[in-house]
């Protein structure tokens, strides 16, 4: 069994604490500086008292912990972790900004932590599948990239407006909080974002500021893309379209489906996936850290990769702000 320490329990960090416990393979703990928080959450999953400060909390031995504060406290709190050679498990985004990103990653390494981050999407067998099909190249080179994803936010997060979400100085907003897993996403299917135009607005959800909807165009080098997103639209759906030489492909997380059409083909050959509540992407998560911990598999999402698509977030909220094109600087530690 492996020792884990979740740190942060909120909505995020109350599932990885679930999931952890669903592998059968981890003894959890909790770090909350909520003390009523801290005892509901312990409560409900049986984990003893917890501990309200990560300076308590690490009086004891970990083989890892999972970073699952707002995200403005990422960096700051898995360095004190990787310094003691904890192995890390850290909630997108990396961060709200670069500081500290390059002195976490020397550590990383000097230290020989193993760390990924939290970009749940590359966990999801649909995802996984997709990208097998694609890097086959049966369809040819891709050329064009089209994301679209939406859902009514406060059905899934009542309590947007007293958490993270409402500011994005701590990780707030659509696209810190829902676009950056598509852009990761993005990035693993067909390389580094390096050129981005967005608009951002707030259409729909009410007692905020920041943004609950964002349209992206995009570059991955020279291949087009488009990343649609909004958090307040009735249907809970994402859509991943590639066209690609000879054909399209196409996910259809929503459906469970993976559609192929070829330029000659009369209509769309469809592979019917198994349908997945949420938790059990995320126990996929899991599954695949306490692999890494074990040695039997890389990083779902290095910190590179991470920090990668932190570039791309930053560069996004930037492009908005000024209504100008964006050159992405690829992160080098």
């Amino acid at each position: 069994m492996h020792t884990l320490l979740v740190i942060g329990a909120g909505s995020i960090g109350e599932r990885h604490a679930r999931c952890l416990l669903a592998t059968g393979r981890a003894e959890v703990g909790i770090c909350e500086t909520d003390p009523e928080r801290l005892r509901e959450v312990a409560e409900r999953y049986h984990l003893g008292t917890g501990w309200t400060s990560l300076e308590e909390a690490l009086a004891e031995a970990w083989d890892a912990a999972v970073v699952a504060t707002p995200a403005h406290r990422h960096v700051r709190q898995a360095l004190v972790l990787a310094e003691r050679g904890i192995h890390l498990l850290i909630e997108k985004p990396l961060s709200t900004s670069f500081e500290g990103v390059s002195e976490l990653a020397l550590a990383i390494r000097d230290r020989r932590v193993k760390a990924s981050m939290a970009y749940v999407y590359r966990a999801h067998p649909g995802a996984q599948r997709f990208r097998q099909l694609l890097m086959a190249g049966a369809l040819g080179r891709p050329v064009e990239l089209l994301v679209t994803s939406g859902q009514h936010f406060p059905t899934y997060r009542p309590a947007y407006r007293e958490i993270y979400y409402a500011r994005r100085e701590t990780g707030g907003g659509a696209v810190q909080d829902a676009l950056t897993h598509l852009i990761n996403l993005g990035e693993w299917l067909l390389g580094p974002l390096t050129r981005v135009a967005a608009d951002t607005a707030r259409l729909g959800l009410e007692g905020v500021e920041v943004e609950d909807t964002v349209h992206v165009l995009a570059r991955h080098g020279d291949l087009l893309a488009a990343y649609t997103l909004n958090q307040h639209q009735a249907p809970n759906e994402t859509t991943v379209t590639v066209n690609c030489e000879r054909g399209t492909l196409r996910w259809e997380l929503h459906s469970n489906r993976i559609r192929k059409m070829t330029r000659n083909g009369p209509s769309w050959e469809d592979e019917h996936l198994p349908p997945l509540e949420r938790d059990e992407w995320f126990i996929c998560q899991e599954n695949a850290f306490l692999e890494l911990l074990e040695g039997k598999r890389p990083p779902l999402c290095t910190l590179a990769e991470g920090a990668q698509t932190l570039a791309a977030t930053l560069a996004i909220l930037e492009s908005a702000d000024r209504g100008e094109w964006v050159e992405i600087q690829p992160f080098n530690p």
